[in-house]
C-alpha cells in the first residue's frame, strides 16, 4: 500500500517542476567592472526597511545590460545572501542608455550603475549586534567581446534603536534621479504594419530628442532609428515594430527618456510609462486574436495525441478504456471526465509556474521542466514503474494496469484516469505539434488569465479523444471486448514504456556529468529491485512478507536519494552534440550577429535532447545529403542551438519569433527578412526556402 502511494503521488507531483536559475561558468573579467554594496544607513533599526545599492562601475567603453538588453547581451542578476528574517525586495533599475554596435542595438549602462534595492528587517534583531549582509552578482560586460563576470559583495552594518545617516546619501540621491519617475501624461498607443507609435498628451515644443525602451524584448525592432513628431499638444513616438513580433500586448510598458531643451540647456528625462490601445486601436491587431490561439491550440492538442512521445500513455489510455467498458455508461463517462481534469489541472498549474517564473524574470518556454534532470529523472523512474507494473512484476493497484473488476477498480478507479491525464501531459510536453508554436508563444506574452485560456484550450484538445471517446457508446463498442488477451496487450505495452525510459535517460546523459549518469541508473536497479520484493512478499507469511516489503521501501528511499544525488550533480554535464550533422556551428548571440554583420547567409536550427519533433526533423530532413549540398553550394552558415540544458540566449530567440519552445528553423538571408520555417520539416519544404537565396 505505502509502495503504490507513492508511485501515484510522485506522478502528480511531476506537476510542480522546481527550475534552479543556472549560469555558464564566467570567464575572467577582472578590471573591467567593479561591483560594490553600499547602504544608505550608517545603522539600521529593528522592523525599519532601508535601502541598499550594487554599485558596477565599468571600464570605460565597456558597458553592462538593462532589465531587457535589446537585441544581445543578459541582465545583471543577483542572488542575496541575507540573515534569517531579512527580506529584500525587487530592484529599481536605472534608465538605460542605447548603446549601438555595428548593426545591433543593446540597452544598458557604461560608467557607473547603481541598482537599488529595499530590505526589511525582522523587528526581533538584536539593537547592539552587528549583521552582515552578501549577494552573488552575475553579469555580462560587453565592448566588441562579451565577457561573463562574477563578483561577491558583503557589507556589515549595526544595529540600533534608530537608524542613522551615512555619508553615501548623497550617492543615493544621485541614483534616485535616475530612475524613472511615474509619468504625468496619460500614454495611449496605435499599431500599423510595422510600426507602433505611442501618444503622450505632452507639449513636444522643447523635446529634441525621445528613445523608448519597452521592457518586453520581442517587440520592436530595437536598432531602427525611432521617429518623434509633435503638433505643440501631442508627442508621438513612432516605432517601427519588430519583423518577427506575432502580437501586440494588451499594454505596452517601458521606460521613455526624453531630450529637453530647458533654457538652453539640455536636460534628460526618463518616465515609466502604461501606454494602453488609443480609440480604434486594439491589442493584438495584425498578430494572432485570442479566439485564433484558442482555436489553434485545441487542434494542436488533438494532433499532441499522435505525437512520438505521447504513444506510451495513448496505448495505456486505450487500455484503460477498454477496462471500463462493462461498467456503466455514466461510470464511464465519470472516467472521460476525471481523465479531462486530470489534464486540464496538469496544464493550469503549468500555466501557473510558467508565467510566474517568467514574472519573476526566468527565461524559459514550453517544456522547461525537462531541462530539470530531476524532473527527466523522475518522469523516467515513474515510467519505469509503469513498465514494471504492466509486465507483472509490481502490481501498483490502479485501473491504470489492472484487468478485471477489483474492487479497487470500483472503489479507486477515478483517481486512477486522473493520474492518467496528469501523466499524458508531462509525457506531451516535449512534443511540439503544428499550431502549437505560435499559440504558446501567444499566450505567454498575455495577462495570466489571457494565457491561462489558451493553456486550457491545449488542454483541452488533448483530453478529446478519450472524452469523446467516454461519451459516445457507439464508439466504443468497436473496442475489443475485455478477455485474456488483455494481460498479454498489458505486457506487450510494457515495452514503448521501457524505451521511453531509455530515451529519457539518454536525454539526461546530456545535462549530468558521469555521477549523476550513475545514480540514475542504479536508481532503475533499485526501482527494479523494491518492485521483486514487493512483489514476492504478497505470496509470503505475514512476518515475511513485512520484510520483504521493508526491503522494498528501502530501496524506494534509496532511489529517492539518488534523485537528490542527480538533482545537484553538474547540470551542464557532457558537451556531447544533440545530432552527429555534420556542418554546424554551436549558436550564439555574438556569432548570429558576426555572420550577419559581414553579409552571411544563416540557418538557425533550435533544437533538444528530449525534444522528438526536433531528432525527427534532423534525421529526416537536416542531415539528408540533398539538403547539405544546398547549404555548401548557396554557402550557409548552420548555426545550432542547444536548448537541453537552460540557455537565455536561446530563449530570447525562440521569443522574438514568437514561439515558446523548439524547435524553431530560421534562415538568414542577407539583406533580407528572415525566413521562419514550420516545425514539422520536408526535405522539399527546406529546399524550397533555399531556393529564394
Amino acid at each position: 500500500m505505502l509502495l503504490r502511494r507513492f508511485y501515484l503521488a510522485l506522478i502528480l507531483v511531476l506537476c510542480l517542476p522546481a527550475i534552479t536559475p543556472s549560469y555558464a561558468p564566467a570567464q575572467d573579467a577582472a578590471g573591467l567592472v567593479k561591483a560594490e554594496l553600499l547602504a544608505e544607513p550608517a545603522s539600521i533599526a529593528p522592523g525599519e526597511p532601508f535601502t541598499v545599492g550594487i554599485k558596477l562601475s565599468m571600464r570605460e567603453h565597456w558597458h553592462t545590460y538593462w532589465r531587457n538588453p535589446g537585441d544581445s547581451g543578459e541582465p545583471t542578476q543577483v542572488t542575496w545572501k541575507l540573515p534569517k528574517g531579512f527580506v529584500a525586495g525587487e530592484f529599481e533599475w536605472p534608465a538605460p542608455s542605447l548603446i549601438r554596435v555595428g548593426p545591433v542595438a543593446s540597452f544598458g549602462y557604461e560608467g557607473d550603475a547603481i541598482l537599488l534595492a529595499r530590505i526589511t528587517p525582522p523587528r526581533d534583531v538584536r539593537s547592539g549586534t552587528t549583521v552582515s549582509l552578501a549577494a552573488d552578482i552575475a553579469y555580462i560586460v560587453c565592448e566588441k567581446i562579451c565577457i561573463p563576470g562574477e563578483a561577491s559583495v558583503s557589507l556589515s552594518l549595526p544595529v540600533s534603536e534608530r537608524s542613522a545617516s551615512a555619508p553615501t546619501n548623497a550617492i543615493f540621491d544621485a541614483a534616485r534621479s535616475k530612475l524613472p519617475q511615474p509619468s504625468p501624461w496619460k500614454a495611449t498607443f496605435s499599431t500599423e504594419a510595422k510600426a507602433i507609435t505611442v501618444s503622450l498628451r505632452a507639449q513636444g515644443d522643447a523635446i529634441r530628442e525621445a528613445q523608448f525602451f519597452p521592457y518586453d524584448n520581442t517587440l520592436i525592432d530595437n536598432a531602427a532609428q525611432q521617429v518623434l513628431r509633435t503638433d505643440g499638444q501631442t508627442t508621438q513616438i513612432s516605432i517601427e515594430r519588430s519583423q518577427i513580433a506575432k502580437t501586440i500586448p494588451q499594454r505596452i510598458n517601458g521606460v521613455l527618456v526624453l531630450q529637453e531643451d530647458v533654457g538652453g540647456t539640455i536636460a534628460s528625462h526618463a518616465f515609466a510609462i502604461e501606454a494602453t490601445p488609443s480609440a480604434g486601436s486594439a491589442a493584438g491587431e495584425g498578430g494572432m486574436t485570442l479566439l485564433y490561439a484558442v482555436v489553434s491550440a485545441l487542434i494542436a492538442g488533438v494532433i499532441l495525441n499522435l505525437m512520438p512521445c505521447v504513444f506510451p500513455v495513448l496505448s495505456i489510455k486505450i487500455l484503460h478504456l477498454t477496462e471500463h467498458r462493462a461498467e456503466t455508461p455514466r461510470r464511464v463517462r465519470l472516467h472521460g471526465m476525471a481523465y479531462a481534469l486530470g489534464v486540464l489541472a496538469c496544464f493550469t498549474v503549468l500555466a501557473g509556474v510558467l508565467h510566474g517564473l517568467r514574472a519573476a524574470g526566468a527565461e524559459i518556454g514550453w517544456g522547461f521542466q525537462l531541462q530539470s534532470p530531476l524532473m527527466v529523472a523522475s518522469l523516467a523512474f515513474i515510467l519505469f514503474a509503469l513498465g514494471l507494473s504492466l509486465s507483472g512484476i509490481l502490481t501498483i493497484g490502479t485501473s491504470l494496469t489492472r484487468v478485471g473488476g477489483s474492487r479497487l477498480l470500483q472503489q479507486g478507479g477515478l483517481s486512477g484516469s486522473f493520474s492518467a491525464g496528469v501523466l499524458a501531459t508531462v509525457v506531451a510536453t516535449p512534443c511540439t505539434a503544428p499550431f502549437m508554436g505560435a499559440s504558446i508563444g501567444f499566450a505567454l506574452t498575455q495577462p495570466f488569465v489571457v494565457g491561462l485560456a489558451v493553456f486550457l484550450a491545449l488542454g483541452l484538445g488533448l483530453a478529446l479523444p478519450f472524452l469523446i471517446l467516454a461519451f459516445v457508446p457507439g464508439l466504443q463498442r468497436l473496442l475489443p471486448r475485455p478477455g485474456r488477451w488483455m494481460e498479454t496487450l498489458k505486457q506487450f505495452l510494457a515495452f514503448p514504456l521501457y524505451a521511453t525510459v531509455a530515451w529519457l535517460i539518454w536525454v539526461l546523459s546530456f545535462q549530468v556529468g558521469a555521477t549523476g549518469l550513475l545514480a540514475a541508473l542504479a536508481a532503475l536497479v533499485l526501482i527494479a529491485f523494491g518492485a521483486w520484493a514487493y512483489h514476492v512478499s504478497q505470496g509470503q507469511s505475514h512476518v515475511l512478507g513485512r520484510a520483504f516489503q521493508g526491503v522494498a521501501v528501502g530501496s524506494v528511499i534509496g532511489a529517492i536519494a539518488l534523485a537528490i544525488v542527480i538533482g545537484q550533480s553538474n547540470p551542464t554535464g557532457p558537451k556531447a552534440e544533440v545530432s552527429s550533422n555534420a556542418g554546424s556551428d554551436a549558436f550564439s548571440d555574438q556569432k548570429l550577429n558576426a555572420l550577419l554583420a559581414s553579409g552571411e547567409h544563416v540557418f538557425v536550427n533550435m533544437t533538444a535532447a528530449w525534444c522528438i519533433t526536433c531528432l525527427v526533423n534532423e534525421r529526416t530532413t537536416l542531415s539528408t545529403g540533398a539538403v547539405r549540398e544546398a547549404f555548401a553550394s548557396k554557402r550557409i552558415t548552420y548555426l545550432k542551438g542547444d536548448w537541453t540544458n537552460r540557455n537565455p540566449e536561446i530563449t530570447r530567440l525562440l521569443e522574438k519569433f514568437g514561439r515558446s519552445g523548439v524547435p524553431l528553423y530560421v534562415l538568414y538571408r542577407a539583406n533580407a527578412e528572415p525566413v521562419l520555417l514550420p516545425q514539422i520539416l520536408t526535405q522539399s519544404l527546406v529546399l524550397q526556402a533555399l531556393e529564394k537565396i
